[in-house]
């Protein structure tokens, strides 16, 4: 920037972004300090370099609002945890089942871990059918991001909710999507476990 600028000559474009042309540098110097702007070395790889004349601390300012902004408009996903047995109760399914959905039905996405022990590790039929059962019957609220997958003892399945399901959660909540996504950012951890196991 300005004298810290070492090319002999530059490729100027001017505050409204027109092409001035290849001048030398202190002619660019010059033009600057005479419009009270500086001047911004924006290509410094190109031959010969391209500088800019401009409010360098305005420029600053609104890079930083413009960084801000898109922070705040990433979405921040609340992973839920949910942990079954091949083998569940029929009443401890349900009740799990209810979790699940109440995660989805508030915009949450979850992950559901079927637990293997000593010989179901060579039933992992009964995992896959688990947890092919479970996503049918919350398929009205969500859908399989991840499909179900053998991890060492454990078998991992990922629902995700559809964005109707996530626009309904925000809507209950009295907030705006964008509302929504930065109040989970500031109340919850990105993967937040949800419950126990179920015999």
């Amino acid at each position: 920037m300005n004298e810290q600028i070492r090319a002999r000559e530059v490729r100027l474009v001017g505050p409204e972004g027109e092409q001035v042309g290849i001048v030398p540098l202190e002619r660019a110097l010059q033009l600057a300090a005479d419009v009270d702007l500086d001047l911004v070395e924006v290509a410094p790889m190109a031959r010969p370099p391209v500088c800019k004349l401009m409010d360098f601390g305005k420029f600053k300012y609104e890079s930083a609002l413009k960084a801000r902004e898109a922070r705040r408009n990433q979405q921040q996903t609340v992973i839920k945890e949910m942990k079954l047995r091949p083998k569940i109760d029929p009443h401890d399914y349900e009740t799990k089942k209810g979790h699940v959905v109440r995660f989805l039905k508030a915009g949450d996405k979850v992950k559901v871990t079927i637990m293997f022990r000593g010989r179901e590790q060579s039933r992992p039929e009964l995992g896959f059918r688990l947890l092919r059962r479970l996503s049918e019957e919350t398929a009205d609220l969500g859908f399989v991001e991840a499909s179900p997958k053998q991890d060492g003892r454990n078998m991992i399945m990922v629902l995700a909710p559809h964005r109707a399901t996530k626009a309904a959660a925000a809507a209950a909540s009295g907030k705006t999507p964008r509302e929504q996504r930065e109040g989970e950012g500031a109340e919850a951890p990105p993967a937040a476990a949800a419950d126990t196991t179920a015999e």
